[in-house]
């Protein structure tokens, strides 16, 4: 079976171990400190977490994708029955865990909240994302255009779905005092 190859379990591992270590270096000390102050509120601390998921599981898959193509290193494509599973499936398989996790209140901020599980699914929310929007261009065209001329539209998808969560993240206050000043201030 596909998940007791070696390279099943590379990009996950990797993945996983860069967001473990991101949050073990902001868990304590000064780190913790300008961490809590830059996040108060639990709503743009998902939207930092999934933009963090989004960008570090974008640039492994990429990285391995680009491996794989190349013949470097222990890397190479998943199948099942002969046939390749694209890393899209993970990420729609992802989305679908973390959907219902929200469904059932489990991270979301409803009763008996756990922060821990908040920033947990807001991460994946991002690893999936990104995974799925790797591949955009091969459910656009319904055809595996990942290395072809077409397989840019991958690229702008992913681009525009990170700039939503960056403009979300980092300029919905801009935004807020640009419309407040242009249409009068409401205090």
């Amino acid at each position: 079976m596909f998940w007791t190859h070696r390279s099943f379990w590379l990009g996950p591992l990797i993945i996983g171990g860069i967001l473990a270590l991101l949050a073990l270096l902001f868990s304590r000390g000064r780190l913790h400190a300008i961490y809590r102050q830059e996040f108060p509120e639990s709503r743009r601390e998902r939207l930092f977490l999934a933009w963090l998921g989004f960008f570090v599981t974008a640039l492994v898959v990429r990285g391995i994708t680009l491996a794989i193509h190349y013949g470097v290193g222990p890397f190479h494509d998943v199948s099942m029955h002969g046939r390749h599973i694209h890393h899209m499936v993970w990420g729609i398989l992802l989305l679908l865990l973390v959907g219902y996790s929200w469904l059932m209140e489990i991270g979301t901020g409803g009763s008996g909240y756990s922060h821990w599980m908040g920033r947990l699914t807001s991460m994946l929310y991002g690893v999936a994302a990104a995974l799925i929007l790797d591949e955009f261009a091969l459910w656009l065209n319904l055809s595996d255009v990942y290395w072809q001329r077409e397989g840019r539209e991958s690229y702008e998808a992913m681009a525009l779905f990170g700039s939503f969560l960056g403009v979300g993240l980092f300029g919905a206050r801009l935004i807020r005092g640009l419309v407040q000043e242009v249409f009068g201030r409401r205090d």
